[in-house]
């Protein structure tokens, strides 16, 4: 049954700047109801002001199928809104633009193939990206090909949690959908000349890039305009969230093997030299250095080669202290997700209606990896304990993950352990997530909304 929307007071912000301006950038935290609010203003463009008449959303895949028609059918004021999803195989993609609706919902994989399909002939009177950050990326394919596209969009909208989940050198290709280069420039060249100098040189023709002195402050400024941001710790009552850290301590011998491979970036078998563990790379090395701080290494035959339980052992206690409270676990490596499946035969994946059976209370350990775990997945309702049980380099995956959990409708506080290696690359991993997270909420905090 559908229910009454009543806003909060963030929430009609974030609508009268949809109304209100052509273009804009909502970097709404998760958990503030980025897609109710975004519904609510096409709701009133459409039936109160006259302004649109069809929608075309590009979303990440689970968003697209899922997230927007389920937001239209949960409340009562929307019941107005026709939604297509144009989603599946090229036929069933042009049928359901074929239809007549106001909301026509895509994933972001097929940018290209709107795009080209209309050319000039666009029928969408706003465009609305969910997950803005997705477009970052100015040498991507789908970006170059929206951004030939933009001068037909007559209104748009770009929706994002974290707007900047590296650095801030991710910041203009979203900001030149909004404005068409007006603020940052017209090129990531530039735009990169103009705010950051190269540090050091990765690769042939790959950079470090370090923003100049008061660059920052000039670009927030520059962007507040066509900008808000919002944080959900600001605006939401939620329950306590604890970050744990809890580091295992490998053997004598297990070390040895460790600071073997950091220092040798090999370790040869004896017996098979397809058993051999090598990184060819510094890249390489510190994708190897994880796993073995996960407990098992990849080998040059394809197989992994087992080192230690540590991690396992961890968890045994975790699950144990959890007294049978539901715990969503996060992994990074096949291996990782092959020895947790065989040691713990009540381990589930996220396969069928494990959403519905996972809120139900029926799901004692759910594992994920973190880039199949963000968008559209709400776990908030059946338990509030996830385990790191390797960590990612994304900040983008991390949040989102443990969004899934810790967001509006827990009740519970939310505990979050990370399982980490003493004295090993996952201590960098886990200052690297804290030092962009520092970055992240600068810029959040640049262009926060001041609602009086």
């Amino acid at each position: 049954m559908a229910i009454d929307f009543k806003p909060y007071d963030y929430q009609a912000h974030a609508i009268d700047k949809i109304i209100n301006n052509k273009k804009y950038g909502l970097f709404l935290d998760m958990g503030l109801g980025k897609t109710v609010s975004t519904l609510t203003a096409i709701e009133q463009l459409k039936y109160d002001y006259l302004e649109v008449d069809k929608v075309l959303v590009i979303a990440p895949k689970r968003v697209a199928e899922d997230t927007w028609a389920q937001e239209i059918e949960k409340w009562h004021h929307l019941s107005n809104l026709t939604i297509s999803l144009v989603l599946g195989t090229s036929k069933q993609r042009t049928e359901a633009l074929a239809k007549d609706a106001d909301i026509y919902v895509t994933n972001k994989e097929n940018t290209k193939w709107i795009c080209e399909k209309y050319r000039k002939d666009w029928p969408f009177d706003m465009l609305v990206i969910d997950e803005l950050s997705t477009f970052k990326s100015s040498s991507s394919q789908r970006f170059k090909i929206l951004k030939k596209q933009m001068p037909l969009v007559n209104r748009f909208v770009g929706l994002t949690g974290t707007p900047a989940p590296n650095n801030l050198i991710d910041i203009w290709s979203q900001i030149y959908l909004i404005d068409g280069g007006e603020r940052l420039g017209k090129s990531m060249t530039k735009f990169r000349q103009n705010f950051f100098y190269p540090t050091h040189q990765l690769t042939e023709h790959v950079f470090n890039w370090e923003l100049k002195e008061g660059a920052k402050d000039e670009i927030y400024d520059k962007i507040s305009d066509v900008t808000v941001s919002m944080e959900s710790k600001d605006y939401l009552e939620m329950p306590e969230r604890i970050d744990n850290v809890q580091e295992v301590k490998l053997s004598k011998k297990e070390r040895a093997v460790y600071d073997q491979l950091k220092e040798d970036m090999v370790i040869e078998d004896e017996a098979d030299a397809n058993k051999d563990i090598e990184a060819l790379t510094s890249a390489t090395l510190t994708q190897k250095l994880l796993q073995l701080s996960n407990g098992a290494v990849y080998t040059s035959d394809g197989t992994y080669k087992p080192i230690h339980d540590r991690k396992l052992e961890r968890l045994d206690e975790i699950i144990e202290e959890a007294q049978g409270k539901p715990i969503l676990l996060f992994y990074s490596f096949k291996h990782d997700k092959e020895r947790i499946l065989e040691r713990y035969d009540f381990a589930e994946e996220l396969k069928g209606d494990y959403m519905e059976r996972w809120n139900n209370g029926d799901i004692k350990l759910l594992i994920a990896h973190p880039a199949s775990a963000g968008h559209g997945i709400n776990l908030q309702y059946g338990g509030s304990i996830a385990v790191w049980f390797g960590l990612t380099w994304s900040l983008e995956q991390y949040e989102q993950a443990n969004a899934r959990l810790f967001r509006q409708g827990q009740t519970e506080t939310t505990v979050i352990h990370h399982i980490m290696t003493e004295n090993s690359v996952d201590q960098d991993v886990y200052k690297g997530l804290q030092n962009k997270q520092l970055g992240q909420n600068a810029l959040m905090q640049a262009v926060k909304a001041q609602i009086l």
